[in-house]
C-alpha cells in the first residue's frame, strides 16, 4: 500500500486530487505504478484482450492495414506501429498474416510506443525477428506514411468526471476522509469545454473527458493526412461520453478503483465523438464508429474460423469456437468494442469500414 500512502500524503498537502492525477499515479507512477511493475495480460493476470482471445483478431487487423497500404500505392517505406501492444501477440498475429503480401514486410518499419517495461521484455521477445523500434510517445515516430493499430490504448489513459449543476459543472475529485480515499466534488464552475454538453445532459448527469487522448490523436491524424496511411482505433466506448464508466479490475474481477492504488487495472469508456473530431480538426478523414462484430464479420472472420476449425477437436474447437463468439458476438465484445478507422482525404477507407 506504498502507493496509497504517497497518494494520501499529496492530498493532505495539496487538497483533493483530480481523477486525471489519481489514474496517472497508479497506471504510471515510476515505482509503484500498475503499467510499470508488471505484466496484467492473460490468466494469471487482470484481463484478457482480443489478441489474447485468438490469433484472428490480429491476422485480419495485418490483413486490413495491408490493404489500405495497397490502396495507397504500396509506399516504398512506412511506418508500422501500435499504441500499446500488450505481449506483442496482436503485432505478430499481423506480421505472420502479412507475410505473403508483395513488399509489404520490405517496407515496413515496426514502431511500439510503450510504457510498460515488463510488457517492452515480452514484446522484445514477440517481434525480435522485426527488429522493433521503441517510443515513449508518438511525437518520435518517423515523419513516413503511418500505418497504425491501437487496440485498447485510449480506455487506459487518465480522465476527469464532471457532475452536472444547475447551469454549470463540478469536477468529482479523491479526498479523504478517516484515512481512506473518498470521491466527492469540487466547486460549480462553468468549464469551458463542457459548455456545449448542457445541452444534453441533466442536472446530476455525469460525463467523462480524457484530455490525455487529444493530442496523441492529434498527432496521429495530422500524420496521416500529410504523408499517408491509416489508422485503426478499437476499444469500448460509444459515440458519446454520459455516465461513470471507471472501473477497475484486479484477477478479472471488478474491484474498488479507490480501494488499492497501483494494484489493478483502471480503465473508462472512449468518447469516440471527440476522437473523431479531433481528427477532422487535424485534416483526416475518419470513417463510421464501428462495431468491433461487425468490422470482424466484413473482413471474413467466420470463413477464417471455419478454415481453422477443420484441423481441430475436442476441447480445442469447443474454445475456439468461443472465441470466435466472443470477440463477434453482440452480446460479448461485438457491440461494446467499436472500431473507429482514420485515412488520408480522397483515399477509400481501410476495409471492414465505412466513410
Amino acid at each position: 500500500m506504498i502507493l496509497h500512502d504517497l497518494i494520501k500524503d499529496r492530498i493532505i498537502q495539496n487538497g483533493p486530487l483530480s481523477l486525471a492525477d489519481y489514474m496517472s499515479d497508479c497506471l504510471l507512477h515510476p515505482e509503484h505504478g500498475y503499467y510499470t511493475t508488471r505484466d496484467p495480460l492473460g490468466a494469471d493476470g487482470d484481463f484478457t484482450t482480443a489478441p489474447e482471445i485468438s490469433q484472428m483478431f490480429g491476422e485480419l487487423i495485418g490483413l486490413c492495414l495491408a490493404q489500405a497500404w495497397i490502396d495507397q500505392g504500396s509506399p516504398a517505406s512506412f511506418s508500422l506501429a501500435e499504441l500499446g501492444p500488450g505481449r506483442g501477440t496482436l503485432m505478430a498475429d499481423a506480421l505472420r498474416a502479412t507475410r505473403s503480401v508483395p513488399g509489404f514486410h520490405q517496407a515496413a518499419q515496426l514502431h511500439l510506443i510503450e510504457a510498460s517495461p515488463p510488457l517492452k521484455e515480452a514484446q522484445r521477445q514477440a517481434l525480435a525477428p522485426f527488429a522493433p523500434q521503441w517510443h515513449d510517445t508518438v511525437e518520435t515516430l518517423p515523419d513516413l506514411p503511418l500505418f497504425l493499430i491501437a487496440n485498447e490504448f485510449f480506455d487506459a489513459l487518465p480522465i476527469a468526471q464532471f457532475v452536472r449543476d444547475e447551469d454549470g459543472w463540478r469536477e468529482r475529485k479523491i479526498g479523504l476522509q478517516n484515512d481512506t480515499l473518498v470521491f466527492g466534488l469540487g466547486p460549480r464552475s462553468q468549464f469551458t469545454t463542457l459548455q456545449h454538453r448542457l445541452e444534453d445532459t441533466q442536472q446530476d448527469d455525469l460525463v467523462e473527458l480524457c484530455a490525455a487522448g487529444v493530442p496523441i490523436l492529434s498527432n496521429i491524424a495530422h500524420r496521416i493526412a500529410e504523408t499517408g496511411g491509416a489508422a485503426l482505433i478499437i476499444d469500448y466506448g460509444d459515440w458519446r461520453s454520459l455516465g461513470d464508466t471507471l472501473q477497475a479490475l484486479c484477477g478479472h474481477t471488478p474491484t474498488d478503483p479507490l480501494g488499492a492504488p497501483g494494484q489493478a487495472d483502471l480503465t473508462a469508456h472512449v468518447d469516440f465523438e471527440v476522437l473523431a473530431a479531433t481528427a477532422k480538426a487535424a485534416g483526416c478523414t475518419h470513417s463510421r464508429v464501428t462495431p468491433q462484430g461487425v468490422f470482424l464479420e466484413r473482413l471474413g472472420i467466420t470463413t477464417r474460423a471455419q478454415a481453422l476449425a477443420q484441423a481441430l477437436i475436442g476441447e480445442r474447437l469447443d474454445s475456439h469456437i468461443s472465441a470466435h463468439r466472443r470477440l463477434t458476438h453482440p452480446e460479448e465484445m461485438g457491440n461494446l468494442f467499436k472500431v473507429l478507422g482514420l485515412f488520408p482525404t480522397h483515399t477509400p477507407p481501410p476495409p471492414g469500414l465505412e466513410s
